[in-house]
């Protein structure tokens, strides 16, 4: 598959400041935002195809959306259909993988389905009333854990008709008790607020107006709160109440899929890609878009956002730049990766780590575990030295008889094959969960 396709669909799987793994079982939303830090002696350092893998099941169809994990239950997104007729929800047993569930919802609006086009991108929310679904096709359907339908909105009935050359990728983000959905389609782009409970909208507002398959994050700002989100040549904040445009960051390039990732308070990290997928490359060097950036109120009560460092070499590929302790690492789309001081930004090495990565960065202690575009987990250990610690594979061929069960759906819909990239990393407990395009895996601890 070429880079378009992936450039826009492992556009959800782009960094945040929580992208840090739990012990309290649930992994809430995109990246796993809000949820506390688990030692990496709890998770697994070493798999392969025959060890430590304590389930793999098949995903209805195919898709590119991370998992979100609730009391011991896995749901997933996925789609189905030439034209992309059918989303899915699906529910699964963490421990076992035995499916719970699955609910079908009928595309509010369809397109043809292509290696240039997201699929199942937006990853849904999940919180003790249920997840949230977000499908590109314009459905946002709220259920109940037992898969009742508690409220749903069609959005193309309801705003018009959804328009975007490559697909939509930004997922949902939480904000108190709303959820904030971005959609930064071709005409009439919008962000919109919604009650999570009820389904109820709080605001509406116009969208950037700029490509983007980022995802909302919510920063830190002095005593409050600012909805950050990264578009093509910009990153805007906006008050996360009323959907209001507090400041806005210009003149950067590549930044179209990335997901800001938190630093601190005032503080993101942006990351950006040398090109953006198979178009022409940036008019600006896209080193001087990834860096660190502050955001900072003035005594007039307006906003100073500034470039606190930014790259000299380090680019970012479809996954995002992560923090771990005093550090930066960035992965470009040649699988190189750059760890920079985080004070100051200084280079302090490059290593090749095999291959580029569509999902974010896991980081666990003093592990990153990074998921490559072709099935491998390379774990590298924090800090000013680059030590590789594992490289772990899954596919080949003793995964011959589940791979023909997955490759035999997929052309009874005259589809491509799928793949073996994994779009999503997630960790509770003792279980890290790969997904890739029709399969979920559980690598266990103890297993």
């Amino acid at each position: 598959m070429r880079a378009i396709c992936f450039c826009l669909t492992s556009l959800l799987l782009i960094g945040s400041s929580s992208l840090i793994a739990d012990d309290s079982g649930s992994w809430p939303a995109f990246q796993g935002r809000g949820v506390t830090k688990l030692s990496a002696e709890n998770l697994q350092l070493n798999w392969s195809k025959k060890n430590h893998i304590s389930w793999r099941v098949k995903i209805p169809g195919y898709g590119q959306s991370s998992p979100v994990i609730f009391e011991n239950r896995v749901y997933v997104t996925s789609v189905s259909g030439n034209r992309k007729e059918t989303f899915h929800l699906t529910c699964f047993d963490l421990k076992t993988g035995k499916r719970i569930w699955k609910k079908d919802v009928a595309a509010a609006s369809r397109v043809k389905k292509t290696n240039y086009v997201s699929k199942a991108a937006p990853t849904p929310i999940v919180d003790a009333d249920g997840p949230i679904a977000f499908f590109e096709s314009g459905n946002l359907v709220a259920f109940t854990h037992s898969g009742e339908i508690r409220w749903q909105k069609n959005l193309v009935k309801d705003y018009g008709p959804i328009v975007s050359k490559y697909g939509l990728g930004s997922s949902l983000a939480r904000y108190d008790d709303s959820l904030i959905l971005s959609m930064e389609c071709d005409k009439d782009p919008y962000l919109l607020s919604v009650e999570r409970k009820t389904g109820k909208v709080k605001w509406k507002v116009p969208g950037l107006g700029a490509a983007t398959w980022s995802t909302p994050v919510l920063l830190p700002v002095g005593h409050g709160t600012h909805l950050v989100l990264s578009g093509s040549g910009l990153v805007v904040g906006f008050d996360p109440a009323s959907g209001k445009r507090l400041w806005s960051l210009e003149g950067l390039s590549g930044n179209s899929v990335p997901t800001p990732y938190i630093v601190g308070n005032g503080k993101l990290l942006l990351g950006a890609s040398d090109r953006a997928g198979d178009g022409p490359a940036p008019k600006t060097k896209p080193q001087n878009s990834n860096g660190l950036v502050e955001i900072s109120k003035t005594d007039k009560g307006s906003y100073r956002v500034r470039f606190l460092w930014r790259a000299k070499r380090a680019t970012s590929s479809f996954g995002s730049p992560v923090v771990a302790k005093d550090h930066a690492y960035f992965v470009n789309r040649s699988g190189v990766l750059y760890c920079l001081d985080l004070a100051k930004g200084q280079q302090i090495y490059t290593k090749r780590i095999g291959e580029s990565i569509w999902a974010t960065p896991l980081v666990a202690g003093d592990r990153i575990y990074f998921p490559g575009k072709k099935g491998t987990t390379t774990v590298v250990k924090t800090g000013p030295k680059f030590v590789k610690l594992a490289v772990n594979q899954i596919g080949g061929k003793a995964d011959v008889s589940f791979r023909k069960a997955i490759v035999k759906e997929i052309l009874q819909q005259r589809t491509t094959r799928p793949t073996t990239t994994f779009y999503a990393i997630a960790a509770v407990n003792r279980s890290l969960i790969l997904r890739s395009e029709s399969v979920l895996y559980c690598i266990r601890r103890g297993n």
